[in-house]
């Protein structure tokens, strides 16, 4: 499927809102491919943005699952007191630190019961009976990884595809255990280096993922031998992304840096730096998804400072585009950079 598209460029499911239908269907419009995100939300809601996906594109298109993880075990009584004077100060309450599977199971059935093309997951592995299932309802199947054994592990329940992550992506990583310890949760790869180290541990396809967002970016990952690229963060500031107004407007001064942390849910992820982050990353606990719900009161806020304004590390040369013309931009970007490759060697 992802070795036909007429742009190999995918759109990033973005939790917590940026990943809408009309995002989604105007990539697949332009010649890549888009998945909704089913992460945070209920399942009616999924099932109504699959609907309306499916009403304003006709091609295939994909659903992201989060793979719940075991409890944490993290005592996180002093990061709520914590949190809790930030609340104060943007005029609310923490929310409850509770765990929770994302309604994991009934998320799995709707996507099997509406044969949804594409089916990814993050954080974890499908069980194989899920997979079996899935692949007999017609769905590809896509496991994100961060690792050359995290994808070794996907090859043996099954997977079609590999999503391989570099440590420039914004958003979540993608590990399936953070060791609570390291800054990403676990060892930390560039994303052209774990294309070229995954590829040497599995017979998968791979799609690229982490830092990538023009023409030339997406020619680097299909020379090392991606299939496609995923990209998230060029697509934030498209007028069909959900994006918060004040995530929009701190992408677009382009002046803080980005970094990882555990501070807003409990899982490494890399965002722009802001006051909570610098204050709070150091303290945070490996407690998902217990501190995204703790922190979620205090992120709804719109007070920049304390948000997760998630962004991978390239995310200055990102443009406030309509999705369908970053697609089209990218693909021409990319045929000049075969050519001139082309016409240098040529030349050599």
């Amino acid at each position: 499927m992802f070795h036909t598209l007429a742009v190999p460029v995918i759109a990033a499911p973005m939790a917590g809102g940026p990943s809408t239908p009309e995002l989604v269907a105007a990539v697949n419009e332009a010649g890549g491919f888009g998945f909704l995100a089913a992460g945070y939300i209920t399942v009616e809601q999924l099932a109504e943005k699959i609907t309306r996906t499916s009403e304003l594109t006709s091609k295939p298109f994909g659903v992201n699952l989060f793979v719940p993880g075991t409890r944490p075990t993290a005592d996180i009584s002093s990061y709520v007191q914590q949190v809790r004077s930030y609340a104060e100060k943007v005029g609310t309450a923490p929310g409850e630190p509770r765990w929770d599977d994302d309604n994991y199971a009934a998320k799995l059935e709707l996507v099997l019961a509406l044969r949804v093309p594409v089916v990814s997951f993050t954080f974890g592995l499908p069980d194989v009976d899920d997979v079996h299932r899935l692949k007999a309802a017609g769905s590809t199947i896509v496991v994100t990884v961060t690792t050359p054994n995290e994808a070794r592990q996907a090859q043996q329940i099954g997977a079609d595809v590999v999503c391989v992550q570099g440590s420039d992506a914004g958003g979540h990583r993608g590990t399936f255990a953070d060791d609570g310890i390291s800054p990403g949760g676990g060892e930390l790869y560039g994303t052209l280096a774990a294309i070229r180290l995954v590829q040497n541990a599995v017979d998968l396809p791979v799609i690229a993922t982490g830092g990538l967002v023009t023409g030339a970016d997406v020619a680097a990952v299909l020379a090392a031998g991606a299939v496609a690229a995923q990209l998230g963060t060029a697509f934030l500031g498209c007028p069909e992304a959900g994006t918060n107004a004040a995530q929009r407007e701190a992408l677009a001064e382009r002046t803080r840096r980005t970094a990882l942390t555990r501070a807003f849910s409990g899982r490494p992820a890399r965002g722009l730096v802001n006051r909570f982050m610098v204050e709070q990353g150091p303290h945070a606990p490996a407690a998902y998804p217990n501190v995204h719900h703790l922190t979620r009161p205090v992120r709804a806020s719109g007070e920049v400072e304390v948000m997760s304004l998630w962004a991978g590390t390239t995310y200055p040369i990102a443009t406030a585009e309509p999705a369908g013309a970053i697609v089209e931009r990218i693909g021409a970007e990319l045929s000049e950079t075969i050519n001139s490759l082309a016409e240098r060697f040529r030349r050599g």
